[in-house]
């Protein structure tokens, strides 16, 4: 037998009573043994598993360590943070690239899955591994990203013409802080859509607007509007990112707010007028 990771197939048999292992059987991929199986795909096990321990560093997992993880692959088949699909490492052949991050006992680890979907749903996993190494792991994010947890996750308070909706980073990172510092009875995100409207007069005609500086040197400036007289409580803020050169600004994300706690978290950095900002229109 070749030198193996943590490998496991992902099989559906047709009944108990049928010895079948079925893969895919619209393709014909019908077995009679695992060993029948595994000498299928065989030259995609063996390729993959050389680039695999070609790439893994010394301060990775080593072999003696893999099964200790090897119970995270159902999460990991199961409810993956990202899945790319992959027609061009094997020639004439389409791999699935399942990832998910873990913290283990503090430790932050990788999970990766290259499986055989019939349908949405893996059937076969030819190579399986945990990893502390993101360059290793960034190896397998390749081909086209068919899943995104993160953006799965944004995307219900994206609106369309901002950054959020495009998966900018810092747009996605921002958004998800907001999320985790937000009152739970604060509007949920299934209705930011419904507020929407409030967006160009909160950065045309702001009550306040705050520029500040984030540790990465970007400027971030967050407009807001009172709308009490509409709903009580009820505040639009606006995060738009400044462009140093001309001032003028690219909208990351906006969302309505009654969370009074949440609406000062944005009043921070210089207060400033809303005639000295110019609004980016093409953003």
């Amino acid at each position: 037998m070749p030198r193996t990771a943590a490998r496991r197939r992902v099989v559906k048999k047709l009944d108990v009573h049928n010895p079948e292992i079925v893969i895919d059987s619209e393709k014909g991929l019908i077995f009679h043994s695992e060993e029948e199986l595994y000498d299928h795909f065989l030259p995609q096990i063996q390729a993959l598993e050389k680039e695999y321990f070609n790439h893994r560093g010394e301060d990775d997992f080593q072999d003696d360590e893999l099964p200790d993880y090897e119970e995270l692959l159902a999460q990991v088949l199961d409810d993956p943070d990202e899945v790319w699909r992959d027609i061009d490492t094997i020639h004439g052949f389409r791999i699935y690239n399942y990832v998910t991050h873990f913290s283990v006992n503090g430790e932050s680890v990788y999970y990766v899955a290259m499986v055989y979907r019939t349908g949405e749903t893996p059937s076969f996993v030819f190579l399986h591994f945990p990893s502390r190494d993101l360059k290793l792991v960034e190896r397998f994010r390749r081909g086209d990203m068919i899943y995104d947890r993160v953006m799965k996750e944004v995307s219900k308070g994206a609106i369309e013409g901002d950054a959020l909706g495009e998966g900018d980073d810092l747009a996605v990172g921002l958004y998800k802080a907001m999320l985790k510092v937000r009152t739970e009875k604060d509007l949920p995100e299934e209705k930011f859509h419904d507020y929407a409207d409030y967006r160009e007069s909160t950065i045309e005609d702001a009550d306040e607007i705050w520029r500040t500086n984030d540790l990465d040197g970007n400027i971030l400036v967050s407009f807001i509007k009172d709308c009490n007289d509409v709903e009580a409580d009820l505040h639009y803020i606006a995060i738009t990112i400044e462009d140093p050169s001309s001032s003028s600004h690219a909208l990351l994300f906006s969302f309505p707010t009654k969370d009074l706690n949440l609406v000062d978290r944005y009043r921070h950095g210089e207060n400033l007028q809303a005639e000295e900002v110019v609004q980016e229109a093409s953003h």
